[in-house]
């Protein structure tokens, strides 16, 4: 019964989609975030990050990546394995010592069984009937970083499409950009990213047969109609400090994530602003051998004990391992809280190539 729940959640989706001109949590699993090293540091990047992965937390960070290519993939399971979230991302040097780099993300869900002639005409059950369909989340990024005159200071642009498909059924496309600078000051790293900064615009449309759109009437369900949708503006700012102690080194970071869209369950809420900390740590022996740890997604929640007002905290853990030009990266990533967890493994592989002396 568990994979019919699922048709009847994709078809609630699609009728709030229809419905909604602004919504919250538009494109939210461009939330989520990629690579192994990041998710193990609950997303506490936008300072740090230094290589291809800055197509996504931050595309001034590629300004650090002084190879001829790089190249990174990841992939992850979510959901007892319902879910699949894979990332490919290359970055290259251009004229003027720029960068320019593509990523792909997809988010999906297979093999979702559609359910709604079941029933046949007699009221029957008719398993023959039965369906499968994809529901999938898309976006291509497109970055550019450079440097700026004065020292240690970098910026980085994304133009970002997004694509949302739903079977046969819905589909939208949507189009935004991202822009960051860091700013590097001996061991310490600076860094902002303003996501959605000229409000990321999606439409909705809608396919049903008249077959289809009669099954949905007929069983107090909404048919859904072509709509858009805008995904409001959101500021990251952070902080990093790496000491060194002969080959050992450690980095924490602190990212501030501002959202603008009203009150969130965060842990600093309020309108029109909310604030939601992260906090991230990595540890490294040789520059070959990494420990990460790190909390984000504070929450307030209710006890199950005493109904009392508790606050949450989801912990995520990471190693990585570094040989030559070949970095490898593992993250244990929580999707729960400390009392109902729901923990989700994540793999990524990372490929620097540089040019012969």
């Amino acid at each position: 019964m568990t994979r019919f729940l699922r048709f009847t959640l994709v078809l609630s989706l699609l009728a709030t989609a229809s419905q909604a001109q602004f919504r919250k949590y538009s494109n939210e699993f461009l939330a989520i975030g990629v690579g192994a090293r990041s998710l193990g540091m609950s997303g506490a990047q936008v300072a740090s990050v230094n290589d291809v992965y800055g197509t996504y937390w931050n595309p001034a960070g590629l300004n650090d990546f002084d190879g001829n290519f790089s190249a990174a993939a990841m992939h992850a399971e979510y959901f007892a394995g319902i879910a699949k979230y894979d990332y490919g991302a290359v970055a290259m040097p251009v004229s003027g010592n720029k960068k320019l780099a593509f990523s792909l993300i997809r988010f999906g869900v297979d093999d979702i069984p559609n359910t709604l002639f079941l029933k046949s005409a007699d009221g029957s059950i008719n398993y023959d009937n039965v369906t499968t369909f994809s529901a999938a989340n898309y976006a291509f990024f497109a970055s550019f970083a450079g440097k700026l005159k004065k020292e240690g200071l970098q910026y980085g642009v994304s133009a970002k499409v997004v694509h949302n498909q739903v079977g046969h059924f819905a589909s939208s496309w949507g189009v935004g950009l991202d822009a960051g600078a860091q700013y590097l000051v001996k061991h310490a790293r600076f860094g902002a990213v303003l996501r959605d900064v000229t409000t990321t615009y999606n439409a909705w449309s809608f396919d049903f047969s008249p077959e289809e759109a009669a099954v949905l009437q007929n069983t107090g369900n909404a048919v859904p109609t072509s709509s858009s949708e805008l995904t409001a503006p959101k500021l990251i700012v952070g902080a990093a400090y790496k000491y060194e102690l002969k080959k050992f080194s450690v980095q924490p970071e602190l990212d501030l994530e501002v959202t603008t869209d009203g009150k969130r369950n965060v842990l600093l809420s309020a309108k029109p602003f909310s604030i939601d900390p992260k906090i991230g740590v990595e540890a490294s022996y040789a520059q070959i051998v990494f420990l990460r740890a790190g909390v984000g997604n504070f929450q307030r929640a209710t006890s199950d004990v005493d109904a009392s007002k508790i606050t949450t905290v989801q912990p995520n853990i990471g190693v990585g391992l570094k040989i030559k030009s070949v970095s490898i990266d593992y993250a244990l990533t929580d999707l729960g809280n400390l009392s109902q967890s729901l923990y989700s493994h994540v793999f990524s592989v990372k490929l620097d190539l540089h040019k012969n002396p």
